[in-house]
């Protein structure tokens, strides 16, 4: 299978900690702004990405390929000459966040292209997602200083149209190859790393965690681009912690519990806002007010977030600049029922992704929910993903 071979990385890879270095001056403009002059491409913004649905295991079988989860910011680029835009999976716009990926894109994609990909940032610990998310600021200096001391990269997976050829219809595998020839070897830029061979997949999956990857997604091989749609597989890693229920947010319809707002200890006994539990249905929203109204009552008294609470403040811990329409706001409870919840993985000391309830436990005191439980992903070398 051409440019689907193990370690098939098309542009020769440096280190990749080595090689994210910005350089500004790339023309960009923000695709949903009303000054922005429109590109002219076979497929036009806003491309809602292709997706995957969560599988247990590595899948098995003949015609598929597989590529390692990125942690980043899903990003589809449009390039039109001197015109390049960055668009997010959900039609908001990335460019004036991300300048030195503008450029860098500028320097190494064709002149007439739609790409597919992640914006991540890569430290010696790895991957890091708080790092994008503090890019997402109203301030241009401040976006500017940032890029400057922590600059972002681009991984580049898939190729929806080059030059002016629609490539949507186009199986994966076609798809592929073309990007790898397409790609021009650019300090930051990468085609992501794939592979035939599930052995190799579950390698990644189980030796790649601690650099922060989610997990891996596979594709079929003759697989067209189906924006929106749950075509593609995904691995991710899964475990479990007992957390102590610190709180609730009311769901943005203003009907039942929207999340739970979980804690856990630390040693020295400081309760931690580590992230929330969601995704129930409307009637188990309803269901979880009245389980949680007893531990309304005098919730404030020696609350351990009380502080943030009585200054009407959002979440201990959590910002929202990519969605400020959503309320962080949160109701008190007192710090004494604990949920077995299901996580992914830990970033810092807050899980990376949003958390599902199991159960609540009443047989476990809110003291035995500490960060000791939490089991430890060694540190993985990233440039290992990377390797020729």
């Amino acid at each position: 299978m051409t440019g689907l071979l193990p370690w098939s990385l098309g542009p020769t890879l440096k280190p990749i900690a080595d090689n994210c270095r910005p350089r500004f001056g790339a023309r960009v403009k923000n695709p949903f702004s009303a000054y922005a002059p429109p590109v002219d491409l076979p497929v036009m913004p806003p491309v809602r990405p292709m997706l995957a649905k969560a599988v247990r295991e590595v899948p098995r079988e003949p015609g598929l390929v597989y590529e390692p989860k990125w942690d980043g910011f899903r990003c589809v680029v449009f390039r039109d000459g001197d015109e390049l835009e960055l668009g997010s999976r959900n039609d908001r716009p990335l460019t004036r966040y991300f300048p030195e990926v503008a450029d860098l894109l500028a320097n190494g994609l064709p002149a007439r292209c739609v790409v597919d990909g992640e914006v991540v940032i890569v430290t010696p610990d790895g991957l890091s997602f708080d790092l994008l998310q503090l890019r997402l600021h109203p301030a241009a200096s401040r976006v500017r200083k940032l890029a400057a001391e922590t600059p972002a990269s681009f991984v580049a997976f898939d190729l929806l149209a080059l030059g002016d050829r629609d490539l949507t219809g186009v199986p994966f595998g076609e798809r592929r190859a073309l990007l790898a020839e397409a790609l021009t070897e650019t300090p930051g830029l990468y085609l992501t790393p794939a592979t035939d061979d599930p052995d190799v997949a579950q390698d990644w999956f189980t030796r790649f965690e601690g650099a922060g990857f989610d997990g891996v997604v596979a594709k079929r091989t003759d697989l067209p681009y189906e924006q929106d749609r749950r075509v593609m597989w995904k691995v991710k890693h899964e475990r479990t912690a007992d957390c102590v229920v610190a709180g609730y947010r009311t769901h943005k319809d203003g009907e039942g519990v929207g999340s739970l707002v979980l804690g856990l200890y630390d040693d020295e006994g400081t309760l931690h806002h580590v992230g929330v539990a969601s995704s129930f249905t409307a009637t188990r929203r309803r269901e979880l007010v009245a389980e949680l109204e007893p531990y309304r009552a005098r919730a404030l008294d020696d609350h351990p977030w009380g502080e943030w609470a009585r200054l009407d403040a959002a979440t201990p811990g959590a910002q929202s600049r990519w969605a400020p329409d959503k309320t962080l706001s949160w109701e008190p409870l007192r710090p004494e029922l604990v949920a077995e919840v299901r996580y992914e993985h830990v970033q810092g000391t807050r899980f990376r992704h949003t958390a599902r309830l199991v159960r609540f436990r009443p047989d476990r005191t809110p003291d035995s929910c500490t960060y000791r439980q939490l089991e430890e992903v060694p540190p993985a070398e990233l440039t290992e993903m990377f390797r020729p």
